[in-house]
């Protein structure tokens, strides 16, 4: 029982048809035919029926095909394994990425992927930090970016920095709030944030902390939007501190003070994949590109 065998058997069980599958293995539909029935000798049990329609598993052939993609999943195991260790490892990988390339050292990210591990595909997705923890969590992405608290014990989140946050202003608003308590600000409008934004809960919880509960005059997902709100003046939100002081040397609006809290920036990846070759490159990788965050 040959390798190519069982690939050819499983691509006729998936296809259900030998020409679909001979144009798929590259060829002709006389060697599918062969292949399949000199497995079929060697088993000694019959794999397909055969119509008009095209083919399709015998019982016996839906028992064994489960143990034919095991063993083919395997042979590619072997097979990264085997271009690890001369270098040569390839895959393909999903990265999720939140807010600026700039912040998440994107750019030397990838550029150390692709000089150590050349054959290696990533392709990033953009979103916001809730959506981008779901589908890790649901192993739609192989790895992310997240700015939060994981609360999810099947996804690993492993701290890269903490991010300081201030309470941002519109520049006319200076005036009034300088020099103001927190209960003053509860009584102004704020940017909130929606419900799959990690700042929506940094938000509430200063809130709760600071007994206050102010009128939101928007909810939005993301941090370039929360910052154009409070520019065009509708309220005052929880920015970045780097964001918010940047914005303010141009004069784009005011910062009223710290918010004295920090929120972690991780990289988070499935609790099972811990011992992919893939996640683990992409862990050397970001230990090298944030050698500060101790990973």
């Amino acid at each position: 029982m040959e390798i190519y065998q069982l690939r050819t058997f499983v691509t006729v069980a998936q296809q259900g048809h030998l020409t679909q599958a001979a144009e798929i293995l590259h060829l002709s539909q006389p060697a599918v035919t062969a292949q399949i029935k000199a497995l079929e000798e060697e088993t000694g049990i019959s794999l397909f029926e055969r119509s008009s329609a095209g083919v399709q598993l015998t019982e016996a052939g839906k028992l064994l095909l489960p143990e034919a993609e095991r063993i083919l999943a395997g042979s590619r195991e072997m097979l990264n394994k085997a271009r690890a260790l001369k270098g040569q490892l390839s895959g393909k990988l999903r990265l999720g990425t939140i807010l600026s390339p700039e912040l998440l050292r994107l750019g030397p990210m990838l550029a150390l992927l692709k000089q150590r591990y050349p054959l290696v595909q990533l392709s990033t997705l953009q979103g916001i930090s809730g959506s981008i923890l779901n589908e890790v969590r649901k192993k739609e992405l192989d790895a992310g970016f997240f700015i939060g608290k994981n609360p999810y014990q099947t996804v690993h989140s492993l701290t890269l920095e903490e991010l300081p946050y201030v309470v941002a202003a519109p520049a006319a608003w200076r005036e009034t709030l300088q020099g103001c308590d927190w209960r003053t600000l509860g009584r102004q409008p704020w940017v909130g944030a929606t419900q799959f934004s990690s700042l929506s809960k940094l938000h509430a919880d200063i809130w709760r902390e600071h007994n206050i509960a102010p009128k939101k005059v928007y909810d939005v997902d993301q941090e370039q939007a929360m910052l154009v709100c409070v520019e065009a003046g509708l309220g005052l939100c929880m920015l970045r501190r780097d964001v918010a002081e940047a914005a303010e040397q141009d004069g784009r609006l005011w910062i009223w003070g710290d918010a004295e809290v920090t929120v972690p920036l991780s990289f988070i990846y499935p609790a099972e994949m811990a011992d992919d070759v893939l996640v683990r490159l992409l862990l050397e990788i970001l230990r090298d590109v944030w050698p500060e965050s101790g990973l």
